[in-house]
């Protein structure tokens, strides 16, 4: 029936995707040809994006990449459709503007922010390894912030080849400490602050007496040598 039919190179391509094949030729599929596929492909080449948004995910270790090629699931696995680029190499050169693990709260520094690498090699895939950490902050008003702060570790994997042996892209492994880390906010009470006050009036006061008295003995002592005739 016409609803079985694949009216366009999409359709095929899904159609070889739901079965798990390859379509290692899209011009000899009279779709992909007429609509001239392989030229859109190529006609893209050079072009970069600008991507930003959220991210929801559960409290495990997981990733979240981006990577050419549309993504489906062939024997419970996630993989690309990486057809339009088994010729050319695929560019990865990337800037990470921000990239935070939960709401900003004070203080907070996030190591990948501003971040830019450049690619040198022609094909490869580069990983950031995260390890997050849940953090709690409490203002001096009482409200609590739940948020996570995170290192950073990266590493280039690169394709010698020529030849896209795996999914060139910039992948994100993340996972979860155990630890917790809790900030607190709180005013220092006026005796505190009076007691600090008085320990570092009461250190100037020491330096100078211990000051005054090396040199008032130093004195002493040269003057008794002026008066043998001993000091030259």
């Amino acid at each position: 029936s016409d609803d079985d039919c694949c009216n366009s190179c999409e359709e095929v391509r899904e159609a070889y995707r739901k079965k798990g094949w390859g379509l290692s030729n899209p011009d000899l599929v009279d779709q992909c040809k007429r609509e001239g596929f392989l030229e859109k492909i190529k006609n893209e080449e050079g072009e970069g994006c600008n991507v930003y948004g959220f991210l929801e995910v559960k409290k495990v270790g997981g990733n979240f990449h981006f990577a050419p090629g549309k993504s489906f699931q062939q024997s419970n696995m996630h993989v690309h459709d990486l057809l339009p680029f088994q010729k050319d190499s695929f560019n990865i050169s990337h800037k990470i503007n921000k990239l935070t693990f939960g709401e900003y709260f004070p203080g907070v520094v996030n190591p990948l922010d501003g971040v830019q690498w450049v690619q040198h090699s022609p094909n490869g895939m580069y990983q950031y390894f995260i390890k997050v950490v849940p953090t709690v902050y409490t203002d001096i008003n009482g409200r609590t912030i739940q948020s996570n702060q995170f290192s950073v570790t990266e590493h280039f994997k690169s394709d010698d080849t020529g030849r896209l042996q795996s999914v060139p892209g910039v992948f994100f492994f993340y996972d979860l400490s155990p630890i917790k880390v809790t900030f607190m906010e709180g005013h220092v009470s006026f005796l505190h602050f009076l007691t600090n006050v008085c320990a570092i009036v009461g250190g100037i006061f020491t330096v100078s007496g211990i000051l005054d008295s090396f040199i008032y003995h130093g004195q002493r002592a040269i003057k008794k040598k002026m008066e043998i005739g001993k000091f030259s």
